[in-house]
């Protein structure tokens, strides 16, 4: 397979975490690849949620392996690291659900087992400005991929892509949080998608009218869900990783709650702020 656009490419930019609990719990969810650049060199991160990677007994990555730099289909490579835990680091606010890995150490162990890795990574020049977010209008479409509910394309070893829209606009901060609601079905596993407004051939702008072209932005991280309780509250929770059903008093809301993306621009300064990496 030859990935050349742009869409082809968001299904290389993911990456498929599976858990184990304390209790024996399996989980699953999503992380990604995040491309820092520092004195023009590139610096890699695999990101997800702090719910999904931290507090874990296990857990491991399974990515496609790359020959003739193109991805492998069905071929992969599933990585078990040793001190899950320690490898992970979120970000400095407890409240905010991001947490990244380097991925160098990672892909240089792969390496040694002489096996190459396909992936793209989400760069920060796709991380929308104020300028950009101020242009983006209050309800926009959006896509993210991941694994829901464990789902995946096991042969090709590929996520799933989903579409919704914003459901709170995306330059104010909802309740005041680095975050923005997303009006799509969020289920267990898509903890750690990537939110995408991507827009191909024409898309609308604020103030009415239509452009022609492409447009691509990185705006968030999928984190939590609403649901409507027994007693008929609406509750947000962090997006479930265990693949098992749900007790019958809860009922999603299709309301996914979403970590806008300078978080994770912000969790990787206080990474290498905090590694004295300059």
């Amino acid at each position: 397979m030859q990935v050349d656009s742009i869409a082809e490419q968001l299904f290389f930019t993911t990456v498929r975490i599976d858990t184990r609990n304390p209790a024996g719990v399996q989980g699953s969810g999503t992380g990604f690849f995040y491309s820092h650049v520092l004195s023009d060199k590139n610096i890699p991160f695999v990101v997800s949620n702090k719910h999904v990677v931290m507090g874990q007994a296990a857990g491991k990555l399974t990515f496609v392996q790359r020959k003739d730099n193109a991805p492998q289909l069905g071929k992969g490579f599933q990585l078990e690291i040793q001190g899950w835990n320690d490898v992970w680091f979120g970000h400095p606010d407890p409240d905010v659900d991001i947490a990244i890995c380097p991925l160098a150490p990672l892909e240089q162990h792969i390496k040694a087992q002489n096996v190459d890795i396909f992936y793209r990574t989400v760069g920060p020049e796709t991380v929308p400005s104020e300028e950009q977010l101020s242009k983006l209008d209050a309800i926009e479409s959006v896509t993210f991929v991941g694994y829901p509910n464990g789902i995946w394309d096991r042969e090709n070893l590929l996520p799933v892509a989903r579409r919704g829209t914003t459901a709170s606009p995306l330059h104010v901060d909802f309740e005041n949080t680095p975050r923005f609601l997303i009006d799509a079905s969020v289920f267990g596993g898509s903890s750690g998608s990537p939110v995408f407004i991507f827009d191909q051939g024409m898309f609308a702008v604020k103030g009415g009218g239509t452009t022609v072209g492409s447009r691509l932005f990185f705006v968030g991280v999928v984190a939590a869900v609403f649901f409507r309780t027994s007693l008929n509250q609406i509750v947000a929770v962090p997006v479930p990783t265990q693949t098992l059903p749900m007790v019958e008093q809860q009922e999603m809301v299709d309301l996914g709650i979403v970590f806008k993306a300078r978080t994770v621009v912000e969790t990787v300064a206080a990474f290498l702020k905090g590694k004295n990496v300059t």
